[in-house]
């Protein structure tokens, strides 16, 4: 039997369907095995009726489990290893990381908890945005190595179990998505603006910031600021907000939208 981590190996007419429509995936595919590029590629061609001459030999293909992502690297491989243990979502997760990688790449590459997007991968856009210590930052410009015991919450870790928490469960109401690229980050942002409001912290439109003040009452105007660095390429702002502002006042906000009859 072979080892879990050797490549499946391939019947003949699987290697012919490669060297005939993949072959410059093809010693790749033989050396490692068929990873999630290689089957979103056949999946592509299938869409585009391409496999009909190998539609047997594809269908047996494409119904295999793909060659699992390697959970642990061996230390040897790593220039500037240093270990590191984090609470993510509640459970303490250590694991050895370059000692430039990112939060974003350690929870994505090494984690597999890849609700958290790589948009800009400059910290402009805010699809990567997790919560630290219970603020929010960017975790593509956050080194992993700077999260030495501290807690991080993703994505992932908002729900309770088959639970949503109060924001998830808005954002459907109000439709505050589309595509949903960038929605992961906006909800991790929107949580985590609650406890800003909670707790009395400034913004931009704050009328006077050496007011020392309780907690926030976040009109539409100061929820609006406090997301900016979230972007929305489907231009779902007004529905965000709306789901905001009703987890925010805890009354019901009337939907923005409207079916046509």
């Amino acid at each position: 039997m072979n080892d879990e981590n050797e490549p499946s190996q391939l019947s003949e007419d699987e290697k012919k369907l490669f060297e005939d429509l993949m072959p410059e995936d093809l010693e790749e595919i033989l050396d490692s095995g068929v990873n999630r590029r290689h089957f979103l590629k056949l999946m592509t061609l299938a869409g585009g009726g391409v496999l009909a001459a190998h539609s047997a030999v594809a269908e047996q293909l494409l119904t295999k489990p793909l060659n699992p992502l390697p959970t642990e690297f061996a230390s040897a491989t790593l220039e500037n290893g240093v270990n590191v243990s984090l609470k993510v979502n509640g459970t303490t997760r250590k694991l050895m990381v370059d000692s430039r990688m990112t939060l974003l790449d350690t929870l994505r590459e090494r984690l597999e908890l890849t609700g958290s997007k790589k948009g800009c991968d400059h910290g402009q856009c805010g699809a990567c945005t997790v919560i630290v210590n219970g603020q929010r930052v960017l975790s593509c410009l956050t080194l992993a190595a700077s999260c030495e015991g501290k807690r991080v919450q993703t994505i992932e870790g908002l729900a309770q179990g088959d639970t949503l928490h109060p924001m998830q469960a808005a954002f459907l109401k109000h439709d505050g998505f589309q595509c949903g690229f960038c929605t992961p980050g906006q909800l991790c942002s929107a949580v985590a603006l609650m406890d800003e409001a909670k707790n009395g912290h400034a913004s931009y439109v704050t009328e006077n910031v050496r007011k020392q003040a309780g907690a926030v009452q976040l009109s539409n105007e100061e929820i609006r600021e406090r997301m900016s660095g979230n972007l929305c390429r489907c231009g779902a702002y007004p529905n965000i907000v709306a789901a905001i502002q009703e987890v925010h006042s805890g009354k019901p906000v009337e939907q923005t939208f409207r079916f046509s009859a």
